[in-house]
C-alpha cells in the first residue's frame, strides 16, 4: 500500500528538499553543485510553477522542479527539469510517480519541452527519463569539472505531444 503523496512545494518543505539535495551532492552523481543553496537562492533558481514534493509521514522523500531555459519569450514553454529522490526511498515507485506528475503538470502549465542534464553514469535517472519519452540529444564530453575530473553530461529532452504543437 502506498503511504506517500505528491504535493505542491511549500517553504516548510525546504529543509527536506535541502537534505535530499545534499545527498545528491554527496553521491557525486547528480549535480556539479558543491553546496546546497539557501531557500532564497533555491526559489530564485526554480520557476514558481511545477515545484513538487513527495510526502511520506510528514517528511519529503523526493522533489522535482523546473528551471527556466531562457528569458526569451519564444522559449517560454521550455524548461530544465530537476528531480531528486531520497536514496532510502528507492524502489517504491516514487521517481516514476513524480516524473509522471511533473510531466503532466508542466503540460497543463504550457510547457512543450522539458530538458534534463544527467551524468551518463546515473543510469537510474537516465532510465527514468527514457520511460517518459525523453531522448538523449547528445553527450557533452567533459562539460564540467568535479573533484579535479572533467565529467560528461547527457542532454535529454522530451517534447510534449499535447502542448506547443
Amino acid at each position: 500500500m502506498q503511504n506517500w503523496e505528491i504535493r505542491n512545494f511549500k517553504k516548510e518543505n525546504y529543509s527536506d528538499v535541502a537534505r535530499i539535495y545534499q545527498m545528491g551532492i554527496e553521491g557525486r552523481n547528480a549535480t556539479f553543485q558543491k553546496e546546497v543553496p539557501t531557500l532564497e537562492a533555491w526559489e530564485q533558481k526554480y520557476l514558481d510553477v511545477c515545484r513538487f514534493v513527495v510526502m511520506e509521514d510528514g517528511v519529503a522523500i523526493g522533489w522535482a522542479a523546473l528551471l527556466p531555459f531562457s528569458g526569451m519569450p519564444s522559449y517560454r514553454g521550455v524548461a530544465e527539469l530537476s528531480i531528486y529522490i531520497d536514496p532510502a526511498a528507492a524502489g517504491k515507485g516514487i521517481g516514476t510517480a513524480l516524473m509522471a506528475h511533473i510531466v503532466s503538470e508542466s503540460e497543463k502549465a504550457g510547457f512543450w519541452t522539458l530538458q534534463s542534464l544527467v551524468f551518463p553514469e546515473n543510469t537510474a535517472s537516465i532510465a527514468l527519463h527514457k520511460k517518459f519519452g525523453f531522448k538523449t540529444l547528445c553527450v557533452h564530453e567533459k562539460l564540467g569539472e568535479m573533484d579535479g575530473v572533467f565529467r560528461d553530461v547527457a542532454l535529454l529532452e522530451r517534447r510534449s505531444e499535447i502542448t506547443g504543437k
